[in-house]
């Protein structure tokens, strides 16, 4: 039965699952599988549908990751944690008829704006669990003004930050450099696997695989938005496994994206 908050370690094992035998123990750490709360699943049955196919592509745990945008998705940290409360009891009844799901979380995506950036200075965002790595997104043409500055002042604040697919930046695309700072301040760069097949346009594409060949991802994720995204995720696997072999696919998926939830757990234990 799924409960929240709920997570487990990640275990590589392998496990059959619809006559089909999968790698278990991957870590989703950016998916929109809450209903009605952004531009993700429309309906409870569509959360569980993702789930459901997330499971069987290998994910043991799915982190959900809804949109804190002003004036796009005017969500805050309360309207997040109820739209996640509201999901449990449909989590439950999926599980009781014996569908197969993942361990699931709550975070969020956090748009790098002045508002949202005020709110995770002041601890009013919602990080990964633990409170120690949050999940950002940038402008699409442009990053922040002061971005250095800004990411050690939260740095020190005890707040590490894990960028979401960079290879769609459109500075990125002229020249990855501007990734640098980021890096510098300890943060981690989260490719959106879907990249690697085209999901995006041919530039994100190449800017992933070059991202990829430079070893500048930390790990990797579903971004799924809806059920049918399981399929494209089912591919991108595969073409990643083809890019960079198994073992450090099986590290962008799984290894890595577990130590940065075991590291925000870790830290707020220190406490």
């Amino acid at each position: 039965m799924i409960t929240a908050p709920a997570r487990r370690a990640s275990t590589r094992t392998w496990t059959l699952v619809l006559d089909t035998w999968v790698m278990r123990g991957f870590v989703d750490l950016h998916c929109h599988w809450i209903a009605g709360i952004d531009d993700g699943a429309r309906s409870s049955a569509d959360g569980i549908s993702m789930l459901s196919g997330l499971y069987e592509v290998g994910f043991s745990t799915v982190i959900a990751t809804p949109h804190m945008r002003p004036g796009m998705f005017d969500n805050d940290r309360t309207a997040l944690e109820r739209a996640y409360t509201a999901m449990q009891l449909p989590l439950q009844e999926a599980s009781a008829r014996g569908t197969y799901l993942p361990t699931v979380d709550l975070s969020s995506e956090h748009f790098f704006d002045d508002i949202v950036w005020g709110r995770l200075s002041r601890g009013e965002g919602l990080p990964y669990p633990g409170g120690r790595m949050a999940l950002v997104e940038f402008p699409v043409h442009t990053f922040p003004l002061r971005i250095a500055d800004r990411l050690v002042d939260l740095k020190r604040g005890g707040l590490t930050i894990v960028l979401a697919h960079p290879e769609r930046y459109h500075p990125v695309w002229a020249d990855d450099r501007c990734l640098d700072p980021i890096l510098d301040a300890g943060g981690h760069l989260l490719l959106d696997v879907c990249a690697l097949i085209g999901k995006y346009g041919r530039t994100a594409q190449v800017a992933a695989e070059k991202l990829l060949h430079d070893e500048a991802y930390e790990a990797a994720c579903s971004d799924a938005h809806k059920p049918a995204d399981v399929d494209d995720v089912k591919l991108a696997i595969i073409r990643l496994e083809k890019l960079v072999g198994q073992d450090e696919a099986r590290r962008l998926l799984a290894d890595a994206p577990a130590a940065i939830l075991a590291f925000s757990e870790r830290e707020k234990e220190a406490q």
